[in-house]
C-alpha cells in the first residue's frame, strides 16, 4: 500500500484534510516524506530519544502533510523492516493518537496500581492469619505505578486532557481494584458509592498537577513539547537545506559496444586489450572536449556526465561519427566497433557537490542505461526530457521514437554508419604542425 492510498483511506474514514493541504498534496512525494522520517529518527537517536510526538509534528510541518499521514508513513516503514517484538510494540504505541496514548498510559498504570493494592491487601490478610508481617512490598510497587500515572497526567497537552486523564486514574482505580479484589478473593474496603467522588477527585488532581507543571516547567527541567517540536523542525530544515545544496541538474550519456563479447572471443587477447583501451581513451577524450567527464565504467559500458543536454548530444554525435577513424587506425580485433548511446537529463543529489562521481544511485542514470539498450546500433537516443533543451527540440534529433521504462526518446542516426564507412576510403590524417624557426 502506498502513502497516497493511505491518505485516501484516511480521508474516507471520516477525517478531513485541510483545504491548503488538498492543493499541495500532489507535491508531497513518498520518497520525500520517507527521507524526512529517517532524518527525524536519526536526530532523535543522536539525542538519546525515540520517534515521539514532537518528531511526528515536526515532520508534518516540514512536509505539509497531516500528522496522521506521517504516522501511516512510519507504520509502513516499520512493516517493511525486521524489528524485535518490543520495537514493534513501541512503534505501534507511537502510532496512536497522542490523546489516546495519554489515556492508555493512565488506565494501564492505574490498573497496575490497583492490582498491587489488592495484592497488598491479600498479603496483609494472609500475614495476619499466620501472625506474620506483609512488609508492604506490593504497596510500595503500587505507589510507583501511581506516581507514573500522575506524572503522565501532569504532562498532558491541555487542561481538558489532564482532567480526563486524572478522572481515569481516580475512577479507574476504584473499578480495577474491585475487580482484582474479586479475583484474589479479598474483601474490598472501598464502597462502590465512592466511584463518582473518586472520579471527580482524580479529575481535580489532574487539573492541579497540569497547572503546576505548566507554571514551573523550566524549574522542573521538563521540556516544552511545542518548543521541542520547533527545535526539531529547525534541525530537519537545516539538514534538508544541506542535502539540497548538492542538488543539481545533470545530463548522462550511456555508451555500450554492440556484440563486444563475440569480438573478444574471436580476437587475440593482446589485440582486444589494445583496442578496448584505445576505445576508452577515445570516449574520454571526446567527453572532456565537450565539457563532460567520465562518471563510471562497467566492462565495455561507459557513463559520462555533462552539465547540459546540448554538450552531451554534441559529444555523442562526435563519438559516433569519429568511430570511422577509430575502426580504421586503432581497431586491431578484425571487427568494427559499433556503439549505441542514450542521453537523459534530470536532477541528482551529489553528497560531494564538486564531484559528480559521488552520485551512485539516481534514476536519471538508470533511465539513460535503459534507453541505450533499446537504441539501434550506431545511433544516439535522446530522451524527450533532454531533447527539450537541445537547439531545435526533439524534431532536431530525429523522427524515429523508442520507449524504455515509460520514457520516450528520439533516435539520431548519422548519415553513414560506422559499418558502411569502414568499406570506404578513410579520411586522411591531419598533417603534423611544423615548428617555426
Amino acid at each position: 500500500m502506498t502513502l497516497n492510498m493511505c491518505l485516501s483511506v484516511y480521508t474516507l474514514s471520516g477525517k478531513t484534510v485541510d483545504q491548503s493541504f488538498e492543493h499541495s498534496a500532489p507535491e508531497i512525494t513518498e520518497e520525500h516524506l520517507d527521507q524526512m522520517v529517517v532524518l527525524a529518527e536519526r536526530l532523535r537517536a543522536e539525542n538519546g530519544g525515540v520517534l515521539d510526538d514532537a518528531a511526528v509534528y515536526a515532520v508534518a510541518e516540514a512536509t505539509g502533510a497531516p500528522a496522521e499521514y506521517v504516522r501511516l508513513a512510519i507504520k509502513l516503514r516499520t512493516d517493511k523492516e525486521k524489528r524485535s517484538f518490543l520495537d514493534n510494540l513501541r512503534t505501534q504505541y507511537m502510532l496512536l493518537d497522542p490523546e489516546t496514548r495519554r489515556y492508555v498510559i493512565s488506565g494501564m498504570m492505574t490498573s497496575l496500581f490497583a492490582g498491587m493494592s489488592a495484592a497488598e491487601q491479600k498479603t496483609a490478610q494472609f500475614a495476619s492469619s499466620h501472625s506474620g508481617s506483609s512488609y508492604g512490598l506490593f504497596g510500595m510497587i503500587g505507589l510507583v505505578f501511581l506516581t507514573v500515572a500522575l506524572y503522565n497526567t501532569a504532562l498532558s497537552r491541555d487542561q481538558k486532557m489532564a482532567t480526563i486523564s486524572g478522572a481515569i486514574v481516580g475512577g479507574g482505580f476504584l473499578i480495577t481494584n474491585s475487580l482484582f479484589c474479586l479475583l484474589l478473593m479479598v474483601k474490598t474496603t472501598i464502597s462502590p458509592m465512592w466511584l463518582i467522588p473518586y472520579t471527580f477527585l482524580g479529575a481535580g488532581v489532574g487539573l492541579v498537577l497540569f497547572r503546576v507543571v505548566t507554571q514551573y516547567r523550566d524549574k522542573l527541567g521538563i521540556k516544552d513539547p511545542a518548543k521541542e517540536r520547533l527545535d526539531l523542525l529547525r534541525q530537519l530544515q537545516s539538514l534538508q537545506d544541506k542535502l539540497k545544496s548538492g542538488e543539481q541538474s545533470m545530463t548522462f550519456l550511456s555508451i555500450d559496444i554492440v556484440g563486444s563479447t563475440k569480438m573478444k572471443q574471436v580476437a587475440d587477447p593482446l589485440d582486444v586489450e589494445f583496442t578496448f583501451s584505445e576505445y576508452h581513451h577515445y570516449v574520454e577524450m571526446l567527453t572532456r572536449k565537450h565539457s563532460g567527464s567520465v562518471h563510471s565504467t562497467a566492462g565495455d559500458g561507459v557513463t559520462c556526465a555533462f552539465p547540459h543536454p546540448q554538450n552531451a548530444f554534441a559529444a555523442a554525435r562526435n563519438i559516433q561519427t569519429g568511430m570511422i577513424e577509430l575502426n580504421t587506425f586503432r581497431n586491431k580485433v578484425g571487427m568494427p566497433i559499433v556503439v549505441r548511446q542514450a542521453i537523459h537529463t534530470g536532477t541528482v543529489v551529489a553528497p560531494d557537490a564538486d564531484d559528480i562521481k559521488s552520485v551512485h544511485f539516481a534514476s536519471v542514470i538508470d533511465i539513460a542505461a535503459h534507453l541505450q539498450k533499446v537504441a539501434p546500433p550506431g545511433s544516439v537516443v535522446v530522451s524527450d526530457a533532454a531533447a527539450t533543451f537541445i537547439v531545435g527540440g526533439p524534431t532536431a534529433v530525429g523522427q524515429q521514437e523508442v520507449n524504455a521504462s515509460g520514457v520516450n526518446g528520439r533516435v539520431w542516426i548519422p548519415r553513414s554508419t560506422p559499418i558502411e564507412a569502414k568499406q570506404g576510403t578513410p579520411p586522411p590524417l591531419p598533417a603534423p604542425a611544423t615548428e617555426q624557426a
